[in-house]
């Protein structure tokens, strides 16, 4: 586990909670996306699991099954890939993007499925619903840069130019990936303590 991401505050269960979770009733709700954490984290540059500051140059997130599947066919042609379509889900450091891989249920197996249903579904969150399997291959993906945008009720991210592409049938496979970059920054990440 990243320095930074046991430093993070912990649930009833000792498990530690991502930035941009919301809590309520002093409890976590880590299925869902807390409004101002991710606009916050966009706007400073902060990692969306450990909160601090990632560093000018690529940034990592997670990506599901189809759009695995497009990075790899696209690389695979020599071709460049960029996806014009906003997502809502935040960048962060190389190591946490690793560890919330394997960590987390639904990103983790491919026979996951979601636990919770989109509380206000529209074009960006129907997929999110209730029992969803999550299929098929998923990726650690390094990004050269992101853009973003704030809106009323949204915080929006597009990534701009792979740099790496880390699939997966399970996330363990990416123990020694993490091992290895966590023995790089000697464990810590980003730009200090967790706000």
């Amino acid at each position: 586990m990243p320095a930074t991401v046991e430093a993070r505050p912990r649930d009833s269960r000792g498990y530690p909670v991502p930035a941009i979770t919301p809590w309520e009733g002093g409890e976590p709700q880590f299925a869902l996306t807390d409004y101002a954490r991710s606009a916050e984290c966009a706007r400073q540059r902060l990692c969306s699991v450990c909160n601090t500051l990632i560093p000018k140059g690529p940034v990592w997130r997670v990506v599901g099954a189809a759009e695995s599947s497009a990075i790899g066919e696209a690389l695979a042609a020599g071709r460049p890939y960029r996806n014009m379509a906003a997502t809502l889900e935040a960048p962060g450091h190389r190591a946490c993007m690793l560890y919330a891989s394997m960590v987390c249920p639904y990103l983790a197996r491919p026979n996951a499925r979601r636990g919770l249903t989109a509380q206000s579904p529209d074009d960006m969150t129907a997929h999110v619903v209730r029992g969803a399997v999550r299929c098929d291959m998923g990726a650690v993906v390094g990004y050269g840069d992101y853009e973003f945008a704030v809106t009323k009720t949204q915080v929006l991210f597009r990534f701009l130019d792979v740099v790496e592409y880390l699939p997966h049938d399970t996330a363990d496979q990416h123990l020694p990936e993490l091992q290895a970059e966590l023995a790089r920054s000697g464990g810590r990440l980003g730009g200090g303590q967790p706000r």
